[in-house]
């Protein structure tokens, strides 16, 4: 993206900034990302010419980018475009969404690719982070200032008082009961909708093992042997909603939902959705599922969506993870141990999650983002 400060007016304030927006799309999906193809080199060049041009089009004065993470034909790309387009530009900003570009550099990089890196990259007049713990790659990049700005989303269940509360808190109502060892009555299974003795996990990600999913699936797995153990009436299914990334892994995952189901722990692999069908996994979900360890993450989506709808969340305290859920969370659970899980399943299967909700509006709506980088940006103006 490319942003010309302009002049604020009395009557609008929000005039102060006019972007011009190139967009930069190299990868078709997530598998492409990181990698090299000749094809994506001519779109390079293609987008550092429209930049140009609308540098000297519009008169714009600011160069608004979002860098690669830890990868190194990703990291090559941005060498090219700041080596087309950092002379152009009186003023660099850079957008941090994903996370761990400068420890990556200091871990796997050698000496000419950190200070070239540095050369190319270093020294923006401002660096936007999305929370605290991702202030590192800006600070590494020796950013002029740095400043906070959490992702937002428009709301996806704007109807959720009337559509989905209702069934949020018939559920949590009857699993209390159930996991006190009472019957349910005719009127608390209906309201509850179908199912109440069976807690709905949904893992919504790329099903890779940095991601969580092997520890999604063994933690369920341990959660309904746990369940069992106590004479509970309960018991936990997954549904794996994501795309494979890796064949080995795909592989490998099959297997496992494959030997969880036959020890009759119930995992369903839904494969990549969108549009209506991720809308009802979300509705119909009691908890998110999420233990990841992904090198680059950021603040993810899939979160804000789950808050959103209400549903609690199993997580790890991971980048900027941490910060988005209220400091008291009770689904914050160890990396790469898919028995604490097993634990927080058990333990929030029972819990209200319609707190999240309120956080979300609180905090992480569309109005709310565009606001707080607004006011970012017109800091540096």
């Amino acid at each position: 993206m490319v942003s010309a400060e302009m002049p604020a007016s009395a009557t609008n304030p929000q005039s102060a900034i006019e972007c011009y927006h190139v967009n930069a799309q190299v990868s078709d999906n997530m598998e492409d990302i990181g990698t090299f193809r000749f094809g994506k080199l001519l779109l390079i060049f293609r987008y550092c010419f429209e930049a140009i041009w609308c540098r000297f089009r519009y008169g714009v004065r600011a160069f608004y980018y979002v860098p690669a993470p830890g990868k190194r034909a990703a990291l090559y790309r941005d060498w090219i475009v700041m080596l087309m387009c950092r002379p152009f530009f009186r003023e660099r900003i850079y957008h941090w969404h994903a996370s761990g570009l400068g420890d990556w550099l200091e871990r796997e990089g050698n000496w000419f690719e950190r200070w070239l890196t540095h050369r190319l990259l270093g020294k923006p007049k401002l660096g936007l982070s999305l929370a605290i713990p991702s202030m590192r790659d800006a600070l590494w990049f020796r950013s002029g200032s740095v400043e906070i700005v959490a992702n937002g989303i428009p709301d996806p269940c704007p109807d959720f008082d009337k559509a989905v509360r209702p069934r949020r808190e018939a559920r949590v109502s009857a699993r209390r009961r159930l996991m006190a060892g009472e019957t349910l009555t005719a009127s608390v299974s209906e309201n509850a909708s179908a199912e109440p003795e069976v807690f709905q996990v949904l893992y919504l990600a790329h099903c890779t093992r940095e991601k969580g999913v092997f520890d999604t699936i063994e933690g369920v797995r341990i959660a309904n042997e746990r369940l069992r153990e106590q004479g509970s009436k309960m018991r936990v299914h997954a549904t794996l909603a994501g795309a494979f990334l890796f064949p080995e892994e795909e592989s490998e995952l099959k297997a496992a939902i494959e030997k969880a189901n036959a020890a009759g722990h119930c995992i369903t692999h839904a494969g990549f959705v969108s549009g209506e069908t991720k809308q009802r996994l979300l509705i119909e979900s009691d908890c998110l599922c999420f233990p990841t360890y992904y090198n680059a993450e950021g603040q993810p989506v899939s979160l804000l969506e789950a808050m959103a709808y209400g549903l609690q969340i199993i997580t790890t305290r991971w980048r900027a993870i941490p910060e988005m859920l209220p400091a008291d969370h009770p689904g914050f659970c160890a990396s790469r141990d898919p028995a604490d899980v097993a634990s927080k399943l058990i333990a929030v299967c029972v819990q209200d999650a319609l707190l999240l909700r309120e956080h979300f509006l609180a905090s992480y709506t569309a109005r709310q983002y565009v606001a707080m980088l607004h006011t970012a940006l017109n800091a540096v103006a």
